[in-house]
């Protein structure tokens, strides 16, 4: 079976070279040694909170899109995924915010 060949850095893609290397670290990150966060400081020099933030603003880019558009999706849909799931814990706490002696006592 061959391996799916990386797209092209193409210039007319219109992404930056930063965010081209964001994109193909996310499609293969798992072939480097140890955790994820290790490597994201290796390769960027960024805490994995700002890598993030960083990846959330490139794939919401046309340019991502044309430059791996399954990648971008699946990214898209995980992180809509992780979203939902946040927003559906914060709607079904029943504790209102308030702390266990806060509460009325008449």
């Amino acid at each position: 079976m061959a391996a799916r060949p990386e797209p092209a850095h193409e210039p007319e893609t219109g992404l930056s070279a930063r965010d081209a290397a964001i994109l193909d670290f996310e499609r293969q990150w798992w072939r480097h040694a140890g955790a994820k966060e290790e490597a994201i400081r290796s390769q960027f020099q960024l805490s994995a909170a700002r890598y993030y933030q960083l990846l959330n603003v490139v794939i919401d880019t046309p340019d991502a899109v044309r430059h791996d558009p399954m990648l971008v999706r699946r990214l898209q849909r995980a992180r809509d995924a992780r979203t939902n799931a946040r927003a559906a814990r914060t709607f079904t706490s029943t504790d209102h915010g308030l702390a266990p002696d806060a509460e009325s006592n008449d």
